[in-house]
């Protein structure tokens, strides 16, 4: 934080806090040279204002709150910069990346930085049961994923990992919107294998469709997209699906001839009705025209082994379930 700001924060904090107290003080005085009771020749509705001070328990307690706050201020970091005579910090604020959280976090022995400790905590208290999830008794050989998706405890909390790291894209219920994969389904575009789940979710994945409107021409985009829409049973323009036939084949190196798609790329089956970023007409065209960009992120820096192969299972039986 620059020092502007921190002068900004810290003489506006404080300023309140001792013109709270100032008012404190100008209440209790008397200026008036009124005996206590004495009428102060002020009315409302009917209401007579009387020379009474203030309670004491009231004041009492505002010079408590305010000597709270000045002492809070002076141990916690709240005043801009200034980081507390305690030194707490809710995280490690100069941190920059990853494996910058890592090493800080191994080598910290400041039970003042509440990330790390409430990580090292929850290690402490569920380390333990992930590994007894994810890796066969008394060895560090990981179990298989089709057999850690029988075990009901183990889906239990391979659905809180999910609910923590992917439903944000992905949904709650894994169904996914626009631009996100439906998980429950089949149309896996990079394969929906255990070991392919675990890879996409290990590795992530970049996924880019080209934009095409500067070699084909509005024309060929509206010709394309018909022929593409007609693969999967749409009904459409027959001259122009014809058209886009035609100009399909330098779609082909990446969706195949027949428009099956192919997992090493990750190109999309456009001869089923799962469309990734939309299957209407105008969606369709869209993406011939601007392209498409789409990345899942790696998790292998984030998660612990055992935790994506969890994760993996939980994934690959929401497919198995939807399709039993």
């Amino acid at each position: 934080m620059t020092t502007f700001w921190t002068l900004f924060i810290t003489i506006l904090t404080l300023g309140t806090i001792f013109g709270c107290g100032a008012l404190v003080i100008w209440c209790t005085k008397d200026y008036e040279g009124l005996k206590d009771g004495e009428d102060m020749g002020h009315e409302y509705d009917g209401i007579r204002e009387l020379n009474n001070p203030l309670p004491k328990w009231w004041s009492y307690m505002f010079w408590m709150t305010i000597v709270f706050g000045l002492i809070y201020l002076l141990l916690m970091p709240g005043l801009g910069a200034y980081k507390g005579l305690l030194g707490w910090q809710s995280s490690a604020q100069d941190i920059k990346s990853i494996d910058e959280s890592k090493a800080a976090a191994s080598s910290s022995d400041d039970v003042f930085n509440q990330y790390f400790r409430e990580v090292a905590q929850a290690e402490k208290n569920y380390g333990a049961v992930y590994r007894s999830l994810a890796y066969k008794p008394e060895t560090d050989e990981l179990l298989p994923i089709e057999q850690i998706a029988t075990k009901k405890e183990a889906l239990k909390v391979g659905q809180k990992l999910f609910k923590q790291n992917c439903a944000q894209c992905h949904g709650s219920d894994a169904r996914g919107q626009g631009g996100f994969p439906n998980l429950t389904d089949k149309a896996w575009l990079y394969g929906g294998e255990p070991a392919k789940i675990k890879e996409t979710i290990v590795d992530g994945r970049i996924g880019n469709m080209p934009a095409w409107l500067d070699q084909m021409g509005e024309d060929g985009v509206k010709e394309v997209a018909a022929y593409a829409l007609s693969l999967s049973g749409r009904k459409v323009d027959p001259q122009l699906a014809a058209k886009g036939k035609t100009r399909f084949v330098v779609c082909g190196a990446c969706h195949g001839t027949d428009g099956k798609g192919n997992p090493a790329f990750g190109a999309p089956d456009l001869t089923d009705r799962d469309w990734l970023y939309g299957g209407s007409r105008k969606a369709v065209e869209d993406t011939i025209r601007y392209g498409r960009q789409g990345v899942m992120p790696a998790w292998k820096d984030i998660l612990d082994e055992d935790k994506i192969q969890l994760l993996s299972a939980y994934v690959w039986q929401l497919s198995q379930l939807e399709n039993q």
